[in-house]
Order: structure tokens, then C-alpha cells, then sequence
């Protein structure tokens, strides 16, 4: 999977964010200008050690992004779509593209873009999701349609020492 942040301004999300693309595997696009630098201490605290394990590429703007990845799918997460993020099938190689914390995805790109805006149901009244709450419900989603292919799917804690543990 492809998630994309348009512009994102919280270092902090954007490293939580690296951390689950680097934890599944999917493939990080940055779109600038960002709110922070890549160096910046914030950022490599919440992605900790697993910075260097991503995917991760950078693009000028969005012109930038459509032109390089021209024949991709892309789903626009906005609170502003018809449809939610279930009500869609995810292929393997699909992006997800969220916009930045303050102002979301542009309008104007999201308007070349509506038939694949998607959103997270939330109550009327509630404003928006944290951006790296929502990158994670939508990303599982669409790799629990894929059958989580290539990620561990058994638990890690054997069945005899986790029983020995709660005795």
C-alpha cells in the first residue's frame, strides 16, 4: 500500500505514521512543503529507529506527485466524501492520500478526485481524527482486505507461556 501526506505540519504525526508504514510494509509519500524537518528530533522520536527501515519519497507538490505516479488509484481521506473508507476495495499497490492537520486535502484537488473520497464515520459535531489515528483505521482496512499478505498473522506469545503467566 501508498500512503500519501499532503503537506503535513506535526512532526509527531508523521513519524507515528512512518513507524506504521515501516511496521506493514506500505510505502510513505511526503508532499511539501512540510511543517518540520525530516531531521527534526520530534519526528525521529515517534518513527524511533524505524525511519531507516521506510520507503519513504519526497515531492515538491502535488503536480509533482500525479505526475510520477500518473496511472496510480488514488482515495482522498476527507470528512467532506459520501462514502466510507469500507464502502471501497483496496488493491495492492492503491494510494491513500490524507492532507495536513490544519486544512486537510485541498479542495480543489479533492474536486478532481470525488469519486474516490473516502471518510471515517464520526459523530456530527467532531471536527476530525488525529492524522496518524486515521492513516491506521484506513491502511488495516485495506490490508485486512488484502488478507494481511506478508504481515505476521499469529501472535507472538505462545499459548503455554502466556497461560503459565496468568496462573
Amino acid at each position: 500500500m501508498n500512503i500519501v501526506l499532503h503537506q503535513p505540519e506535526i512532526p509527531m504525526n508523521t513519524g507515528n505514521i512512518g513507524r506504521t508504514c515501516a511496521a506493514t510494509g506500505s510505502r510513505l509519500h511526503l508532499i511539501r512543503p512540510l511543517g518540520f524537518r525530516i531531521n527534526d528530533k520530534t519526528l525521529k522520536r515517534a518513527g524511533m529507529d524505524y525511519w531507516n527501515e521506510l520507503d519513504v519519497t519526497y515531492y515538491d507538490n502535488f503536480e509533482e506527485f500525479a505526475a510520477v505516479n500518473k496511472n496510480a488509484r488514488i482515495y482522498m481521506a476527507t470528512t467532506k466524501a459520501r462514502r466510507t473508507y469500507t464502502e471501497v476495495s483496496y488493491a495492492e499497490d492503491d494510494f491513500i492520500m490524507f492532507g495536513s492537520e490544519g486544512s486537510g486535502i485541498p479542495e480543489e484537488i479533492l474536486l478532481k478526485y470525488e469519486s474516490t473520497c473516502v471518510r471515517i464515520p464520526m459523530l456530527e459535531g467532531c471536527r476530525s481524527l488525529n492524522l496518524s489515528n486515521s492513516v491506521a483505521i484506513v491502511l488495516y482496512e485495506a490490508l485486512r482486505q488484502q488478507n494481511f499478505k506478508e504481515l505476521e498473522l499469529e501472535g507472538r506469545l505462545h499459548r503455554h507461556s502466556w497461560a503459565q503467566a496468568h496462573e
